[in-house]
């Protein structure tokens, strides 16, 4: 069984990455620490806010249950 295209497309991506020659950027560095950790941090702190967004909008509302006097056919416990 042959793999499908993407599969392979995907598998030899890195190969054809490292074949290309190096770009105006070859000189950049790497990340300093400081901007790695301020990157890290913003990360972390923009998916508790999103986890907070959207734990509130999906709690449930608490409304009071208004008692009612009516019976129901399939309502066991009431009447």
């Amino acid at each position: 069984m042959t793999p499908p295209s993407h599969l392979l497309f995907l598998l030899l991506l890195p190969v054809a990455a490292s074949q290309t020659p190096a770009g105006p950027c070859s000189g950049c560095g790497p990340l300093s620490l400081p901007l790695l950790a301020g990157l890290v941090a913003a990360d972390a702190v923009l998916s508790l806010l999103i986890v907070g967004v959207v734990f509130v909008c999906m709690r449930p509302h608490s409304r009071l249950a208004q008692e009612d006097s009516r019976v129901y056919i399939n309502m066991p416990g009431r009447g």
